[in-house]
């Protein structure tokens, strides 16, 4: 079997754990690639395969994704798709996405064994106005590039939900419903479900609620702002396109999936009464 080691941090916490999780792979008997961009902490002789990312998980059964959140959702985009799943450590604050924190690398043995479970997270493909289709696995977030509230028409296979002025929207899966979309107070959904959750951001109102779609909608928002008014769209933080007036998105099931290794059972409730119920 082979595993791909997927990490973004130059914080020491971050690089010992990267050097414990590729022992324990090597000790059991799996091939073990990265990228090495810090091959400075693995020594001469540790048996490790460097090579490009991208390249490595065209053959890879797991991506072991080691940092926080960022660094999870980062290495999910190299396997989107494919059948490599991922095993998310935690190394930063919270990290909602990630099956194992740091102290529990022990568990990364169950690999071996085949003792784990799969959760296939859906994804969201959005269509820009010039056609481009981008992926996100937590949410597409629309909103104002400046300081002045937007104006937007929010439709759902064509009719329409409502028209609404507020700081923007945000189009969540279930895996992001722990994201942005639960700072701007939508609700936590469990993972593995399939759906798309509407979240407005400071909306100018005191009727506002979140609403979840069944993920066959096709959900689409025009930007109704006066002429100048642009709002930014986003997929998982990074910038994809600018929506003039009158322009318009669609927000679709993304085509493909992000399989994650559950190694304890239950992990995403584990880790949401351990790091929010306080």
């Amino acid at each position: 079997m082979k595993a791909v080691l997927y990490h973004s941090s130059q914080k020491k916490d971050s690089l010992i754990c990267v050097k414990k999780v590729s022992e324990i792979l090597l000790s059991l008997g799996f091939e073990v690639s990265d990228d090495g961009n810090f091959r400075g902490i693995f020594p001469d002789n540790s048996g490790i395969i460097f090579e490009k990312t991208e390249r490595a998980v065209r053959d890879a059964d797991f991506m072991v994704a080691i940092g926080g959140d960022g660094t999870i959702l980062s290495g999910a985009k190299y396997i989107t798709g494919t059948d490599t799943k991922l095993v998310g450590i935690n190394t930063g604050t919270l990290g909602f996405m990630a099956g194992l924190e740091a102290d529990q690398l022990k568990e990364l043995s169950i690999l071996a064994t085949g003792g784990y479970s799969v959760s296939e997270r859906m994804t969201l493909d959005v269509t820009l106005p010039d056609g481009e289709v981008c992926t996100a696995l937590n949410e597409i977030a629309i909103k104002s590039d400046d300081t002045y509230i937007s104006d937007f028409d929010v439709f759902s296979d064509g009719f329409p939900i409502g028209s609404y002025r507020a700081d923007g929207i945000l189009l969540s899966t279930p895996s992001g419903s722990t994201a942005y979309a639960l700072s701007a107070g939508g609700p936590v959904i469990e993972p593995d479900l399939k759906c798309i959750e509407m979240t407005l951001i400071c909306p100018h109102t005191l009727s506002a609620r979140a609403t979840v779609f069944s993920p066959e909608r096709r959900i689409t928002v025009k930007n109704r702002g006066s002429k100048g008014t642009v709002m930014t769209v986003s997929t998982d933080g990074r910038h994809s396109a600018d929506l003039e007036k009158g322009e318009a998105v669609e927000i679709v099931r993304g085509r493909d999936s992000v399989k994650f290794v559950d190694l304890r059972g239950n992990s995403f409730h584990e880790s949401i009464c351990r790091k929010m119920c306080r």
